[in-house]
Parts: C-alpha cells; sequence; structure tokens
C-alpha cells in the first residue's frame, strides 16, 4: 500500500480488507491498489461519512466515506441502538422511505431489515415517495424515528440518508451527536444485524398518500380564485424524481386542471439522463420544461429535485421571456401572499409566527414586522424551522417558513421542507395574482415596492475530498482573524461568529451573546453586517464539499418601472462587494 496515503487512512483500509465485508467491495477495494489510485483511495477512507445538516450523504462505493450497505448499515445500527436505549419497555416504530436514485431502494430495504433485525416494528414505503411524506407520516403513524434514503439535489454518484425523530423532524442536538456516538461504538461489521425479521415489516403506500394529501388541500386560502383561475396552465416536471407520484396528484386536489407534464423527465431514474445535476436551481434542468412552457405559453413552470422537498419556478418576465425564480424571491412571494390572505381571511389573531434561516433574504422579516407578525430567524437545515415550530407548538401558530435554496414550508403537517405542498401554493398564489390581472414577475414587483427591494448573491466553491476540507476551514479562520475595515465602500458595523454564538458591535468593541435555542446552536457560521445594511455570511456546507458565501443587499423601489435598472444596481454592487473579499 502506498506511503503516500496516510497511517489511519492505511489501517482503515487495512481492516476493510481484512475485515466480514463481502467478496465483491474487496475485490473493488484491490483494484483501486492495483491501480495504484492514492486519490480515490484516500477520498474513500480517510474519515466515515458524519451527520451534517441534512444527514448521512456520500459517492456511492466502497469505502467509510462512501454510500455503501456497510456504512448505511452502520448508521441503522447505531440508530437502532440509540432508540432502544431512548424508549425501554416501549413498542419502537419506524417509517422508511426513498428516493429515485440508484441504490435508494436496496438501501431502503437494508434499513428496514436492520430496524427489524432490532426488535424495531417498521412502516416502508412499498415504493420510491417524497421526502416530506416520510416526515409527515413519522407523526402520522406515531413512529419514534424514520429514514429516508435520498441525496436530494446531489449528482447522480450520490446517495445519502436522513435521519428524523419523533415530531418528524431531521434529528438534532443531542440526538444527533448520540446517533453518531452509537454508530463509532460498532467496530465490526459482526456488530450490524443484516438479519431482518419480516413479521416486523409492514408496507405502506396509498392510504398513507391521501391523508398526506388532505393536509396540503387544508393549506389552500382562496380556492373560490382557483375555481376562477383553474385553468391556469402549468408546466411540470419531476427531473425523474418522486414529484411524480404526488404533485400532478396535489394541484389537481386543490383545483388545477391545465397541468401539463414534462414526458421526458416524468420517468424516475437514478441517473437522470437528460440533466447533467438534478437541481432545479439550475438552469439547465429547467430547460426542457421552460421550452414546453413557452411553446403553450404557460403561466407557470415548477420542478421538483430528486426526492421533492425542493422545488424551483420559471415565469415570464416583462419582456414576455422566460426567467428562473431564485430561491430568495420564492420564498418572499409565498410569505407575501400568505401573510395577506391570512390577513385579509381573519386569521391573523397575534399569535402566528413565521420562520426561516440566518442567510435567507431579509425582506421576509420587513414584510413580518409589517404585519405584526414574528419572524425568526435559525440556522440553516430545516430541522431548526421545525424545532421553533416543536418549541412553540400549542402556544403559536406556523404559517410558513423558507429557504434560500429552494426550501419551502407550509403549515406543521410536515417537519422538513416540502416541495409538494409548496408546488400547490405556488400554483395557489399565481392564480390569486392572474386574478388580479397581475403576472407573478408583477407580483415580486409589487412586493419590492411595499417592503424594499432585496437582492442577494451566493458563490458556492467547491473543494472535494480531505484536501478541500481542510482547506474550507482555513477560509472560514481567515475571515474570522482578518475582518475588512472596508467592503465596496461601506464598513462593517457588526460581525456575528455563530461558532462561539457573539455578536459584536465593532464601533464600540462590545461583545454580546447570541441566545441559544429556538434553532440556535453553535455552528461554524460568520456574518458581517455593513453600515448600509448589506448582509455578509460565509458558511461550510453540511451536505457537499463547498464552502458559501452569500451577499444581501437593498434599495427602496419607488416604481414599476425601475425595476430593471434598479436591480442591474443592486446586482451590480453585489459584484462589487464579492470582488473586494476576494472571490470573483
Amino acid at each position: 500500500m502506498s506511503n503516500a496515503i496516510d497511517a489511519p487512512t492505511r489501517q482503515r483500509i487495512q481492516s476493510w480488507l481484512d475485515g466480514n465485508y463481502d467478496a465483491q467491495t474487496k475485490a473493488a477495494i484491490q483494484a483501486l491498489l492495483d491501480a495504484n489510485n492514492d486519490t480515490e483511495l484516500t477520498d474513500s477512507f480517510y474519515k466515515d461519512l458524519e451527520f451534517g445538516t441534512g444527514g448521512l450523504r456520500g459517492i456511492i462505493g466502497v469505502g467509510s466515506n462512501r454510500m455503501n450497505r456497510y456504512t448505511v448499515g452502520a448508521a441503522t445500527q447505531g440508530l437502532a441502538n440509540y432508540l432502544n436505549q431512548s424508549f425501554p419497555g416501549q413498542e419502537i416504530k419506524v417509517a422508511i422511505a426513498h428516493d429515485s436514485r440508484n441504490m435508494s431502494p436496496e438501501f431502503a430495504r437494508i434499513v428496514a431489515d436492520i430496524f427489524s433485525a432490532n426488535g424495531i416494528k417498521v412502516f416502508l414505503f412499498k415504493a420510491l415517495r417524497p421526502t416530506p411524506e416520510l416526515s409527515f407520516a413519522i407523526r402520522h403513524l406515531g413512529c419514534n424515528s424514520g429514514v429516508v434514503i435520498t441525496a436530494s439535489h446531489n449528482p447522480r454518484e450520490y446517495n445519502g440518508y436522513k435521519a428524523y425523530w419523533t415530531d418528524g423532524s431531521q434529528v438534532v442536538a443531542p440526538h444527533d451527536a448520540n446517533i453518531v456516538a452509537e454508530v463509532n461504538k460498532i467496530q465490526s461489521v459482526a456488530d450490524i444485524h443484516f438479519d431482518g425479521n419480516p413479521a416486523l415489516i409492514t408496507m405502506i403506500g396509498e392510504e398513507v398518500d391521501a391523508e398526506f394529501l388532505k393536509t396540503i388541500q387544508a393549506n389552500s386560502i382562496n380556492p373560490a380564485v382557483i375555481k376562477r383561475q383553474h385553468d391556469l396552465k402549468i408546466v411540470f416536471t419531476p427531473i425523474h424524481g418522486t414529484g411524480i407520484t404526488l404533485v400532478p396528484k396535489a394541484l389537481e386536489l386543490v383545483g388545477f386542471t391545465n397541468v401539463h407534464i414534462v414526458k421526458e423527465q416524468a420517468e424516475p431514474d437514478g441517473n437522470f439522463p437528460t440533466v447533467v445535476y438534478p437541481n432545479p436551481e439550475e438552469q439547465e434542468a429547467m430547460s426542457i420544461a421552460m421550452q414546453q412552457a413557452k411553446a403553450m405559453d404557460a403561466d407557470l413552470v415548477i420542478a421538483t429535485d430528486p426526492d421533492a422537498d425542493r422545488v424551483g419556478a420559471a415565469v415570464k418576465n416583462q419582456a414576455g421571456e422566460w426567467q428562473l425564480l431564485n430561491g430568495n424571491q420564492m420564498a418572499s412571494l409565498i410569505i407575501y401572499y400568505l401573510l395577506q390572505a391570512w390577513k385579509d381571511a381573519g386569521k391573523l389573531q397575534g399569535k402566528e409566527f413565521v420562520a426561516k434561516t440566518i442567510v435567507t433574504t431579509n425582506i421576509i422579516d420587513a414584510m413580518c414586522a409589517a404585519y405584526g407578525v414574528p419572524c425568526y430567524n435559525t440556522l440553516t437545515g430545516f430541522k431548526y424551522i421545525a424545532q421553533v415550530i416543536r418549541e412553540l407548538e400549542g402556544k403559536s401558530k406556523f404559517i410558513a417558513g423558507g429557504e434560500e435554496s429552494y426550501g419551502y414550508l407550509i403549515g406543521d403537517a410536515v417537519r422538513d421542507k416540502d416541495a409538494v405542498a409548496s408546488c400547490a401554493m405556488i400554483a395557489e398564489l399565481t392564480a390569486y395574482a392572474k386574478d388580479q390581472g397581475l403576472s407573478l414577475i408583477d407580483f415580486l414587483t409589487q412586493m419590492y415596492q411595499k417592503h424594499g427591494f432585496y437582492y442577494e448573491g451566493l458563490i458556492s466553491l467547491t473543494k472535494k475530498g480531505k484536501a478541500g476540507a481542510e482547506e474550507i476551514q482555513k477560509m472560514m479562520a481567515d475571515m474570522r482573524s482578518n475582518l475588512p475595515s472596508s467592503v465596496a465602500g461601506s464598513a462593517p458595523i457588526e460581525v456575528l461568529d455563530y461558532k462561539n454564538l457573539t455578536s459584536k458591535n465593532l464601533r464600540t468593541g462590545v461583545v454580546t451573546p447570541i441566545p441559544q435555542g429556538m434553532g440556535i446552536e453553535p455552528s461554524n457560521v460568520i456574518q458581517l453586517i455593513l453600515e448600509d445594511g448589506t448582509k455578509v455570511s460565509a458558511r461550510p456546507s453540511g451536505t457537499e464539499p463547498k464552502i458559501k458565501f452569500y451577499v444581501s443587499v437593498n434599495t427602496p423601489l419607488d416604481k414599476p418601472e425601475d425595476f430593471d435598472a434598479t436591480l442591474d444596481r443592486l446586482k451590480a454592487k453585489v459584484k462589487a462587494i464579492q470582488t473586494d473579499l476576494g472571490l470573483m
């Protein structure tokens, strides 16, 4: 074995070659050794897969840092051990779902077998289902936990494992660390109980679908508007994922009758043959749907990612050309519509709230303030928004929440981002705008006139492997130790460091604590607030080998005809800030 591979990694590789792993796995490792593929061996074995903001996620393949039956098995055995410790003497139940990715059905079955082998009752979806339905099923079926096999919008070579707790949200502290501790106690493949107990596995499907869809119908605020605009032309693509199972049904249930599914992308397929990257944030992934929308003069394009927890949308702009709305814009439009709709319906009683993440646009804070509705800001990850919902349950009513990365939640039946419910709500707010003679761009402009024109820019730098992880940590350390005195002509006035939960006033030097709880805990995130109201945030991704830099700027919008010129100024300002920070 090459000396270019460090000693701990060599030891881990040898333990797999010597351990009770199947012959196919050992042969794959030996092939990498024979090929002297030190880079692949290092990336596959230099660490164990860890729970991040989205759970376990990695490239499918052999090794401790890859998705395979053993890493999935160890995660599940650790979770099973923790469940048996946490609920002694009780009947423990879990729900399991999977998306359309390669190996997802196989991994889901392995998970079901291991849980059942540990005496845990399993509800296993018999076919692919959206992640939000798994979240719903946990509470609906009275489960203690749940797992969905998915890598969300990652490239085709990835798969993943999201673990959920009793309230239907992804695991948070202390459970996440405790589960990892249990996984780390597993020193041998012999510790994993792969032989399932079929008597403890119940297959589920349509009966849960029906109950889940009822909650989406209950979210609708303006059924009369939908009835008048029922023939709104909607183009939908699931991008070869799970959205095909429920989004068309949800749209039909709330009253839309003119939905057109992109045939080329309707079939679930883990190779995602029509796209480079199955992410509705990307223009390329949306291009076929947008071409179809242009040809038929549609009103709206919506697209879901492989596990249908994120949704992208495209609309016609003032020039009649189709363009994507970004996650900040759509989150804002959903909140803008719901706040007014709830007010018109007499549902704002002073005990409602909205939640979003700290890197999501602050126009949502401004809108909520205008309506007298508290807006809670959490760390990135819907598990933190779910934490706020859990803390306020029975005290205050959750309206909706969102994050800039195309995840939204309407109502509290689900405790994770929900593209199925979001598709129905996006269609409803589009119908509402059309009922007033407005396009969705007109509606967006109206929002900016009332609450300020906010624009956000994101730069995401990919840094793969061990070397990349070390580079990301160095970039964060450098940002903390070398704060700029000026950014594009504006001085920083405050720095919020979520790693040690402190806020420092850069004018006075006064340091105050950032309160822990309500979706906030120590996290490797740093934010600069500039004197002109600009917000700059930096954080490593919890699910991908990336570091992300967010810039948010804003200015008043006096009249609709100033939209394009104002947007150009804000884009130029964001670019200047990114250049000043050395990101361009």
